[in-house]
């Protein structure tokens, strides 16, 4: 029988996708009817779903079994309260790989303390200072998920002692892992560079604050590829003044576009890119969006569920 997926997502990405998705559907053995509109609401059995395409009501949604996002975060769906199917986010391999080139490439930016030669003045010979061995540096990861999990091994890899952090204890053989108040507080003790992958929710808020600068180690860095609200910002700019903290990567705020008179853009200490650090794949998401339809009408259980009391 066949089944309809509705595309709700920009029109530019309907062009790009639906070649894709036609061809894995069929290689799939799927009989699928993709449309990027309907006047039968209650005929479409899945949605792929972008925060920014058509469908703001799914309520008239009834027989829909999964939407299915194509992004990672998925905090702006969360607050569509029409939204009670099953939703699934967005883990694409594609994704993944951008995000470690990212974090990997700044780590080592802050590590072999680049913008010190960047900044240095015609004849400024910085000879006195040379990097430690990776294996002398500690990398924490705050949120240890599929994509933190990722780009902490990549980090590993690199030669850098690894710890991480996640709300629920997890267990690895190469990233040494913390849960709770005093493992974040361990995390935050350790580590020479501290990357941010969590999740936007009411207990990431303002995570990194004056409290958690504080534990930190005088002299650490902080990478931000993970989502804005994450840092109190005024806490971070004292931090960095005061010597704290020897510098930050942002590539995420509160505010997107970063506004011009934002004082991240003229801080000495600071390096914004402008939420660059990873973007869903075309070709893996297809991927993701097929096998996960494939499961449902093979009466399978769905990959990467959102738990909405979680919020991720």
């Amino acid at each position: 029988m066949t089944k309809t997926v509705l595309f709700s997502a920009p029109e530019a990405s309907w062009q790009n996708y639906k070649p894709y998705l036609d061809d894995l559907f069929e290689k799939a053995g799927l009989d699928i009817n993709l449309v990027l509109e309907t006047d039968a609401p209650q005929d479409v059995d899945y949605i792929i779903y972008a925060p920014n395409g058509p469908v703001k009501d799914f309520a008239p949604f009834t027989n829909v079994k999964l939407v299915q996002s194509l992004w990672a975060g998925v905090e702006t769906a969360l607050t569509n309260k029409t939204l009670t199917q099953p939703l699934a986010r967005m883990v694409d391999p594609g994704m993944s790989e951008g995000m470690a080139d990212y974090v990997v490439g700044h780590v080592m930016r802050h590590h072999l303390g680049t913008a010190l030669h960047v900044a240095a003045k015609p004849g400024e010979w910085l000879s006195h200072w040379a990097p430690p061995l990776a294996r002398n540096r500690t990398v924490g990861f705050l949120g240890i998920g599929a994509l933190g999990l990722y780009c902490a091994h990549k980090t590993a890899k690199q030669g850098f002692n690894v710890v991480g952090w996640s709300r629920t204890l997890k267990a690895d053989d190469v990233v040494k892992c913390y849960a709770g108040k005093d493992g974040l507080r361990d995390v935050l003790a350790q580590s020479d560079i501290l990357v941010l992958l969590l999740p936007d929710t009411p207990e990431t808020t303002n995570m990194i604050n004056a409290d958690s600068i504080a534990q930190m180690k005088d002299g650490a860095a902080i990478i931000n590829p993970g989502r804005g609200p994450l840092i109190d910002d005024t806490a971070l700019l004292k931090g960095l003044d005061s010597g704290k903290l020897s510098g930050a990567t942002l590539d995420v705020f509160r505010v997107e576009p970063l506004p011009a008179n934002d004082p991240y853009w003229i801080h000495p200490k600071v390096l914004v890119t402008p939420h660059i650090a990873s973007e869903t794949r075309l070709e893996t998401s297809a991927a993701v969006v097929v096998e996960n339809i494939g499961r449902g009408e093979a009466g399978q259980s769905f990959l990467h569920l959102v738990d909405r009391k979680a919020g991720y």
